[in-house]
């Protein structure tokens, strides 16, 4: 099933998601994600962005052909915990499918260190670096209720002001069904 995606605005972006109950059946909500994901054509994909607020997200760079590093890198990611981040802060242009057509430079550590469990409950403890960590640690801090525009600065963020409303009263052109908080 696809669903739509969840635009700026939403207070459930906002909102620190809840961990899911060890040993709750999510094997079709993460089929559900990865349809919903590939539909809109994007690389990660957190629950609060189909509008639930659990601390899912699942990740799939096996699209990216100009990345060799990512042909293995399809997972889902359950209650993780980032452990540690560790390196120099490199920047990378990120987009997010809940801010379609918005794309800024974003400073993220190069390494970290996660604990999370996948789909079937198995427990995991991993370290990934470069973008396997920057798709990880974009779809965590939508977990976490923070989005990559809140890296900007303040001058970036009020360039980006009225796109920014427009989104979250629907006015964007997107080739995925979204739910926008304000639209009429």
């Amino acid at each position: 099933m696809i669903y739509p995606i969840v635009m700026y605005g939403d207070p459930v972006l906002r909102k620190k998601a809840k961990d899911i109950e060890k040993g709750t059946d999510i094997l079709e909500l993460v089929n559900d994600m990865y349809e919903t994901m590939h539909a809109a054509h994007g690389i990660g994909l957190a629950a609060p962005q189909i509008g639930k607020g659990i601390r899912l997200f699942v990740v799939d760079g096996t699209t990216l052909e100009d990345e060799p590093k990512l042909k293995d890198f399809k997972k889902a990611f359950v209650n993780p915990v980032i452990l540690y981040e560790s390196g120099t802060p490199w920047g990378f242009e990120e987009g997010c499918l809940s801010i379609p057509n918005i794309r800024e430079e974003v400073e993220r550590p190069e390494k970290l260190r996660i604990k999370y469990f996948d789909e079937n409950w198995n427990a995991f403890e991993e370290d990934f670096d470069g973008m396997k960590a920057r798709i990880i640690q974009h779809e965590y801090d939508h977990i976490e209720g923070k989005l990559f525009i809140d890296y900007l600065t303040p001058l970036k963020k009020r360039m980006l002001k009225g796109k920014l409303a427009d989104i979250s009263k629907g006015e964007v052109d997107t080739e995925y069904r979204i739910l926008a908080p304000l639209k009429k």
